[in-house]
């Protein structure tokens, strides 16, 4: 039997690839908007940055109500994109 967090990670995969299939690769998706905000701010931001600046909306936002799942489920697939994200960059530079 899965233990709660088993299923909970569960469900955040099974949220992850249903946002790939509603808004495409996350990745490309997250290089988009680093080129929005850095029209926006006027300064470059990264596509690393913007997963980070999302991460902290969510964890401002568990930190007023920490019971809320989408809040969380949201955590844990913006984690896993950075780390995604980051080994990719990683892997292609050497």
């Amino acid at each position: 039997m899965s233990s709660p967090a088993e299923k909970f990670l569960k469900h955040v995969a099974n949220v992850i690839a249903e946002r790939c299939t509603q808004y495409g690769d996350a990745a490309d998706n997250m290089a988009a908007i680093a080129v929005r905000w850095s029209t926006t701010l006027g300064r470059e931001v990264t596509a690393a940055q913007v997963v980070l600046c999302l991460l902290d909306l969510k964890l401002a936002r568990l930190a007023h109500d920490p019971t809320h799942e989408d809040s969380a489920v949201d955590v844990c697939g913006y984690a896993a994109l950075l780390r995604e994200m980051t080994e990719t960059s990683n892997t292609e530079g050497h």
